[in-house]
């Protein structure tokens, strides 16, 4: 199995894992599955456009700073919920939020 067929499984068995949590609403934990399947996502969509997967969470913002502005822009709203989720407890509405980037991101770039 290479490398995108890894991320691929990983974004499929991360967002499954997110949905039975979210069913348990427990909302935290489900939005730290779905923030995963993003970040998986988002390095998906940079391996498969020859950018390669970034090494963290900096370098995966300047690289999405730098070519992919509308991705940059929407880790970028959410990416202090993500470290909110050490401290405090996410909402649904916030969940929801995360979650439905990662459905429009999979859908968007045809990732089943």
């Amino acid at each position: 199995m290479d490398i995108k067929d890894e991320l691929r499984k990983n974004i499929i068995n991360f967002k499954k894992s997110a949905e039975l949590v979210y069913e348990t609403s427990d909302y935290t934990s489900a939005s730290i599955l779905y923030f995963k399947a993003l970040f998986v996502t988002i390095d998906y969509i940079l391996l498969t456009s020859g950018y390669g997967i970034p090494k963290d969470h900096t370098e995966r913002f300047r690289t999405l700073e730098r070519v992919f502005p509308e991705l940059y822009k929407i880790l970028d709203r959410v990416f202090s919920l993500y470290r909110n989720t050490y401290t405090t407890t996410l909402s649904k509405f916030n969940c929801d939020e995360v979650k439905d980037y990662v459905n429009e991101l999979i859908k968007k770039y045809e990732i089943q």
